[in-house]
């Protein structure tokens, strides 16, 4: 039997309760749904016994502290994870349960079959031998990005406060809005946070610990076309959908999410909409070397530049920094990291620090002046229908946090 009884059940009653940020709204958090989730969040942390509950409406974020039980002068712990999930269905979440999965079957999500987990198509499920997985319906994403990194530190949290026995500094959690829109952690505020460095439990399997992301940028490009009569279009008409896949086609081809993997970098085009009038294309331009980062947007300027020359100044190019690889800040803090390796070794969990082909709430954070990497909370197949996850991944990754709280008193 778990030692942690609320874990699922608190997992379950989470992604049940649409919190899908909207990245389209101007307000802070983007939608009202996750206000009302972090509200009933807040009151929850109360009712487990953590101190300082406090939602700020400025930033959407929910805080609390749990105090030190030890006479020892140990820094602060920060554990933080995002409440909003991606672009995806999440109205309806129906979580299937599935015990003592053997590894190899075709897992049906919905009951026609529609939908499957197949471990020729998702070869990680062969991981799971022996574990109960928690899948979705195949109508929505499950929610486990990131809700099972909130429901792990909060038990967590609980489990400390039932167990006054094991000694911990002082312990700040923090949950928050819009992580899956790229805005959440540009609000948040670290010096009332208070603490000395932090991790986001927002991973994916079994002992991820990323403290190496991309340098992110975004692009809007938006294409003014000239619409005339089909009759009369020689020489005249300029289509702007046209014009849009010109930009496409001379950005690298073979610098896309599909063509690179490892330390690779990449142009993705996300959104591509327009008519001949006008057409709009929103990419992300992504790159593990801050100049690397730089070169993509030069490129990016110039294929603008040159169908600017041929079609009179007709793109319209905007380019934004999102956030920075957080190992330019991390390097300067590897305690950070060798804590929680430590944790990991000592509960026979081997880390895995491949750099992560993405980026967290604890990029920003770490430019923010709070270090933060990345602990696995067990996703896999995220944003998405085939999004699973398993209990017992989950149940370590509650460990890991506890054990990184009793190391951090020991080591000092």
């Amino acid at each position: 039997m778990s030692a942690y009884k609320n874990l699922v059940p608190r997992f379950l009653r989470y992604v049940k309760v649409n919190t899908r940020s909207d990245e389209f709204s101007d307000t802070i958090p983007s939608s009202p749904r996750e206000v009302a989730f972090l509200k009933d969040l807040a009151k929850e942390l109360t009712q487990i016994g953590l101190s300082e509950v406090n939602y700020n409406p400025e930033n959407g974020y929910v805080t609390a502290l749990l105090p030190s039980n030890t006479t020892a002068v140990v820094p602060t712990i920060g554990f933080i994870a995002h409440v909003d999930t991606a672009d995806f269905n999440a109205e309806g979440v129906n979580p299937q349960i599935h015990e003592n999965y053997d590894g190899t079957s075709v897992i049906k999500l919905d009951p026609a079959g529609k939908y499957v987990l197949d471990p020729a198509e998702f070869p990680n499920l062969k991981n799971y031998q022996g574990h109960t997985l928690i899948t979705t319906d195949g109508t929505t994403l499950l929610g486990a990005d990131d809700k099972a990194g909130v429901a792990e530190i909060i038990t967590a949290m609980e489990y400390l406060i039932n167990h006054p026995d094991i000694l911990h500094g002082d312990i700040k959690v923090g949950f928050g809005p819009d992580e899956e829109i790229g805005t959440g952690a540009d609000h948040f505020d670290v010096q009332a946070f208070n603490a000395d460095f932090a991790y986001t439990v927002d991973g994916g399997p079994l002992g991820q610990l990323e403290f190496e992301t991309f340098n992110a940028a975004g692009a809007h490009v938006v294409i003014a076309g000239k619409n005339v009569h089909t009759s009369a279009a020689k020489g005249v008409m300029i289509n702007a959908i046209q014009l849009g896949i010109d930009f496409q086609n001379a950005l690298p081809q073979d610098q896309t999410p599909e063509t690179t993997s490892g330390r690779e970098g990449f142009y993705h085009l996300m959104r591509f909409e327009g008519t001949v009038e006008q057409t709009t294309l929103d990419y992300i331009i992504r790159d593990f070397k801050r100049d690397g980062l730089e070169t993509r947007k030069a490129i990016m300027q110039q294929v603008a530049d040159d169908l600017n020359h041929q079609y009179q100044n007709r793109i319209q190019l905007t380019l934004k920094d999102q956030y920075y690889n957080m190992v330019d800040i991390i390097k300067e803090h590897m305690s950070v990291v060798e804590i929680a390796e430590a944790a990991m070794q000592a509960l026979n969990i081997t880390p895995d620090e491949t750099p992560v082909r993405g980026g967290t709430d604890g990029s920003k954070l770490s430019f923010m002046g709070l270090p933060t990497p990345n602990l696995f909370a067990g996703g896999e197949n995220m944003h998405g229908r085939y999004e699973y996850v398993s209990t017992d991944t989950m149940e370590k990754a509650t460990d890991v946090i506890l054990k990184i709280s009793e190391l951090n008193v020991q080591q000092h």
